[in-house]
């Protein structure tokens, strides 16, 4: 009898390591308030390659760089000179978002942004989302921000708390990219203000978004209109975000389907940019392009492109 107890008490010692094991796989563990949690790890660093389709879409358009890709086999349905090297702008902070939700374990904790970095940003007319020096903004909050309104305080807030500084900021994004396999593009700044050592492709672009919309969190804001943070220490109502693109979008609707999310970008150098999700008789598509002329107060003519892209298949 004895013999058979000590059997049952060893099986379970060597069993409970794998039950843990298993229990625990692809999931990180985060002590917050001296307890542990575990949340699911939903980013993958494996590469996303991309692949022709049987057959492509031919489509004039406005924009000099264009890709469209079919997320649930990442099939390349249009290409236009999308290896073509560009600047991406605003487009820069959806990897800006990536590394942030990668490197903060807790979303939901605040963030002090210092009244000294805004005085930069104005000088460089970089566009805002409207919180002040010294507010007190939930790490989450912040990512809405940098993606709805194009917030450049969000990002440089996002950046210091994750590594300390813009400059280790960056490094990361750096590594992020040569881990997803984006080699044609290097970042310079968090927020996609030109410079002439910051540059992508609208394809390396095309692998960011399709790894970044695996994420609940991206995805849930990249997919957003409007947004209303939570109140803050200068803002007792919180502060109010409307999505860039679905602001200037005169309809979301395209033939069998809809425009689900996307972002925005534009400098001088790096023209009208855009980066969408749409849905399409049940399946998803994104679409990058870059470099069309134009301005905040011309016809928007990536927006333009998307709906004539959309509408094309």
């Amino acid at each position: 009898m004895r013999s058979t107890r000590k059997r049952k008490r060893l099986r379970c010692v060597l069993i409970l390591p794998i039950i843990l094991a298993v229990a625990f796989s692809g999931c990180s563990l985060q002590n917050i308030g001296g307890k542990i949690f575990s949340r699911q790890n939903e980013m993958s660093g494996q590469q996303i390659v991309l692949k022709p389709a049987a057959r492509k879409l031919s489509v004039g358009i406005n924009s000099p760089n264009a890709i469209l890709v079919r997320l649930s086999d990442y099939s390349v349905l249009l290409d236009k000179n999308s290896k073509e090297r560009v600047y991406p702008a605003s487009l820069t902070k959806m990897m800006t978002a990536v590394v942030a939700i990668e490197n903060l374990p807790n979303l939901d904790e605040k963030i002090v942004l210092p009244t000294s970095m805004f005085k930069p940003l104005y000088q460089a007319d970089a566009s805002l989302a409207g919180f002040q020096g010294e507010e007190e903004v939930s790490a989450r909050d912040l990512l809405y921000g940098a993606l709805l309104p194009s917030g450049a305080e969000c990002c440089l807030g996002l950046a210091e708390k994750a590594a300390g500084s813009e400059e280790s900021f960056v490094k990361l994004m750096n590594q992020k990219a040569k881990q997803l396999g984006m080699s044609s593009t290097h970042f310079a700044n968090t927020t996609g203000l030109h410079n002439e050592n910051h540059y992508t492709t609208v394809q390396d672009l095309a692998v960011l978004l399709s790894y970044a919309l695996k994420n609940n969190t991206f995805r849930q804001i990249f997919t957003t209109e409007e947004y209303n943070t939570a109140p803050t220490n200068k803002h007792a109502d919180g502060v109010a975000f409307v999505s860039t693109m679905f602001q200037k979008l005169k309809s979301n609707e395209i033939s069998g389907g809809k425009i689900l999310g996307g972002k925005t970008g534009f400098t001088n150098e790096a023209g009208l940019c855009l980066a969408s999700l749409a849905q399409k008789n049940g399946k998803e598509y994104i679409l990058v392009t870059a470099g069309a002329k134009g301005n905040h107060a011309t016809e928007q003519y990536h927006l333009e492109d998307a709906k004539k892209i959309y509408n094309a298949f």
